[in-house]
Formats: structure tokens, sequence, C-alpha cells
């Protein structure tokens, strides 16, 4: 089986299987969790060219869309987005479980088939609510005692593959 998840438990796969959209968090999942400002104070962010691969693959082997929700407000992630052809991009929130109700409303889908990855407690009502809910390795534990699955990789370092990896392994295992 792809990505080594033989001894993922069944109840995770069958989550797994129902994802048609997989949402994340970027700073501490798509980033290391640093900002870098140079001496003019421009910011620059880390990310991972694996988590990059693991959006394509989503899309391509699985036809699952990903979108990324998070609280700051970065140009970086506006190009790594555009880059990754990821259409849902919010920015600036505050209220991450008011814009998963509305993506859920307007794609005219049901939250079992919304996945998210987050790694601190602003991501904790979108990880409740999710059908199928992940973190990276370096998550804060409250995060980490609420999740479905904790990923081998910390943010910024290939958590987002890992978390792409199984979905699409589920979803392969079903076919």
């Amino acid at each position: 089986m792809v990505g080594g998840f033989k001894n993922i438990n069944l109840k995770i796969k069958e989550k797994a299987r129902k994802i048609k959209l997989v949402l994340t968090d970027s700073d501490g999942v798509l980033t290391d969790t640093g900002v870098y400002y140079s001496e003019r104070g421009e910011e620059m962010k880390r990310f991972s060219i694996r988590d990059g691969m693991g959006v394509e693959r989503l899309r391509n082997l699985a036809g699952v869309e990903t979108g990324i929700v998070t609280g700051e407000l970065s140009g970086s992630v506006k190009k790594r987005a555009e880059k990754l052809l990821i259409h849902e991009v919010h920015q600036g929130v505050k209220d991450k479980k008011a814009v998963l109700n509305e993506i859920v409303k307007r794609k005219k889908i049901k939250l079992e088939n919304v996945a998210f990855i987050g790694d601190d407690t602003n991501d904790l009502d979108v990880l409740t609510m999710a059908g199928l809910s992940a973190c990276p390795s370096d998550a804060v534990i409250q995060i980490k005692q609420i999740v479905d699955y904790i990923t081998d990789s910390k943010g910024g370092y290939g958590a987002f593959r890992d978390f792409a990896e199984l979905i699409i392994a589920s979803i392969e295992e079903s076919k």
C-alpha cells in the first residue's frame, strides 16, 4: 500500500475516503512557524516543495480540491497558493468556523467531506467540525489530543504531504 499506511485504523481510512476538500492552516502547517524579516521589514516564509506535491497529487490522483484558511495576511501565502493552483484561499480569518460553514454551503458538500489540518488553538473549532482532522507532529498539545491523525512530519517539513498521502492511499485502496 502507498505511503506505509497499512497500520492506520479502519475508522480513519473510512473518513478519508469521503474527503472532497482538504483545508489547511498556513503558519505551522505549510510553514515551519518561523517568520523571517529582512532589514527592510520584508516578511518571508519557508514552504515545503513536498507539501506542494501533496496538493498536486490530491488534485490529480484523487480528485480532491485543497484550500487555505489562515488568520494571517501574507503576500507569500497568496503567491504560494497561486503557484499551486489553489483557488480556495481565505486570509485574515478570525472566525474559521464561519468560513468553513460558508465553504461547505457554497460547494454543496457536507462537513464529512472536508478534511482540515491545523496546528494551534485557533484551529480547534474547525478541526472538531471537519470530517477528518490532522495536525503536524509539532502541533500544540491541545490539538494533538483532539485530531484523528498526527503526521510524522513537522509543520513546513512535509506535514501536509503526509496527510495528503493518507487520503490518497485510502481512496486508492477503496477502488
